[in-house]
């Protein structure tokens, strides 16, 4: 009983081969005007593609900016976390006090649920020299508190991190990344060693393990200080300062969030009823803002894609009709032998979907290439988003069925007597 069926699915199996063959042998016998009527259709799918596939590598870099955090951390600031087109009341944000670090401190003493509570900022950039060498002037040095390292995930590599009594102290120590003590003192370990930041001889007590790089550059490659000693030379008055809050575990994430929320807004005297006069960051937050950022963009490369696609549907329905009628005696032909009006309008039908996917395969190979332009510009790795990817070309074939449908349908139903006769 299956051998009848196993027959029918061979055949038309061979059948679809041969007209994807006798396709490629149309397109190439027609190689420019196939060439323009693709064009409709690869300029839709690598519209689609190149923006995809940046969206991919922005959502990569975010990732790896996250990950510079601890497990189950996130951070109080001023501002908004990230910058994503945000549309708000930029005034607000200004009339905001800033976040100080006593207000850390009474932080710190009026909640129980986190794990480590560290306080930062960035104090300057430039040149660290040493007896030895000079480093190149994009070195970023951060104020931090020993809380900032498990928050950070920052983990040590030799010497010691910083200590209460360092902060206390405002003491003229630092610890570096990995890259930059090798950089500065190669050859030789940094921790006893002194160098000089922006003129002021520090004494390094400890070396970070590496961590790689990331958002375009290397983030091993900086210098951390007491906090207390940079808001001491780099000023108070204007500087609002960053707390990073690391949950115990998962599970208390939520609990310590609205624990920290509540003792920050009586700390800051955030009137009841009113919005919290700070943000709080995390990884959901961040990119939640993406995703709202992006689909304003996502709508608007849908639509002009769309038209694309469009104009290249109908693009294709007319090479097709001009098709038909160049093979119609083809046609009568291949009905006087034997075809059916359906192995009619399976050639064509594959012929458009055919030409669709030539168009949308350069288009989807060319979009990748657009868009990890971007991961080439931040040093990160490329990105493939396979699922736009087979969405693209499921669009090509939808396109080439919807848009050959009518002029293979017009080729199966020519009459075959007056087919044959055509000159």
């Amino acid at each position: 009983m299956n051998k009848p069926r196993q027959k029918h699915h061979i055949t038309f199996l061979t059948e679809v081969r041969e007209s994807c063959l006798m396709a490629l042998g149309a397109l190439k016998a027609h190689l420019l005007r196939s060439a323009l009527t693709l064009l409709g259709v690869l300029i839709g799918v690598f519209s689609i593609i190149v923006v995809m596939t940046a969206m991919r590598v922005m959502q990569s870099n975010i990732n790896q900016q996250l990950s510079s955090l601890g497990s189950d951390t996130f951070m109080i600031k001023k501002w908004p976390g990230a910058y994503f087109g945000y549309s708000g009341d930029l005034e607000k944000y200004w009339r905001r006090k800033n976040i100080t670090f006593d207000q850390a401190k009474k932080l710190a003493d009026k909640t129980t649920l986190p794990l480590n509570i560290g306080v930062e900022t960035a104090f300057w950039s430039g040149e660290i020299k040493t007896r030895y060498k000079t480093s190149a002037p994009i070195v970023r040095v951060y104020g931090e508190t020993p809380g900032s390292f498990p928050a950070h995930n920052w983990n040590l590599g030799e010497g010691r991190l910083l200590l209460d009594a360092d902060v206390d102290g405002a003491r003229s120590i630092c610890v570096l990344g990995s890259a930059l003590a090798t950089n500065i003192f190669p050859n030789r370990t940094a921790v006893g060693e002194e160098l000089k930041i922006d003129g002021i001889n520090y004494l390094v007590t400890g070396v970070l393990e590496p961590k790689g790089g990331a958002l375009g550059g290397d983030q091993d490659n900086f210098a951390v200080v007491p906090l207390t000693t940079g808001l001491n030379r780099y000023g108070r008055w204007y500087r609002s300062l960053n707390i990073l809050v690391q949950a115990r575990d998962r599970e208390a994430y939520e609990s310590t969030v609205e624990e920290v929320r509540g003792a920050l807004r009586a700390i800051r005297k955030t009137p009841p009823g009113e919005d919290d006069d700070f943000e709080i960051s995390s990884n959901d937050s961040m990119i939640e803002q993406f995703n709202n950022f992006t689909k304003s963009l996502r709508i608007g490369v849908a639509v002009i894609s769309s038209i694309a696609l469009l104009a290249a549907g109908i693009g294709i329905m007319n090479i097709m009709l001009v098709s038909v009628t160049e093979r119609t005696r083809e046609i009568g032909i291949r009905r006087a032998i034997g075809a059916k009006k359906r192995n009619i309008m399976v050639q064509f039908i594959i012929e458009a979907v055919v030409l669709c996917e030539v168009g949308g395969a350069i288009g989807v190979v060319l979009g990748i290439l657009g868009g990890n332009v971007l991961a080439f510009a931040l040093k990160l790795p490329p990105v493939i988003p396979f699922d736009w990817v087979a969405i693209g070309l499921a669009i090509c074939s939808l396109v080439g069925i919807v848009f050959g449908t009518y002029p293979a349908w017009k080729a199966a139903n020519l009459d075959p007597i007056e087919s044959l006769r055509y000159e």
